[in-house]
């Protein structure tokens, strides 16, 4: 995996990063949005795509 294609997956309640994955920036336009388990919430909250 790129560098240039890591993101960083951000809880939307306690703004904890908890995951890092990868996007085709040039296919996917839009920022990721994905229901992760949150080990700081110890519930499945939604993760949003943050700024490196």
């Amino acid at each position: 995996m790129a560098n240039d294609n890591l993101v960083k997956l951000k809880c939307s309640d306690c703004k904890n990063v908890n995951y890092y994955t990868g996007r085709n920036k040039k296919k996917i336009k839009e920022k990721l949005e994905m229901k992760k388990h949150c080990n700081t919430c110890k519930t499945h909250t939604v993760h949003k795509e943050m700024k490196k």
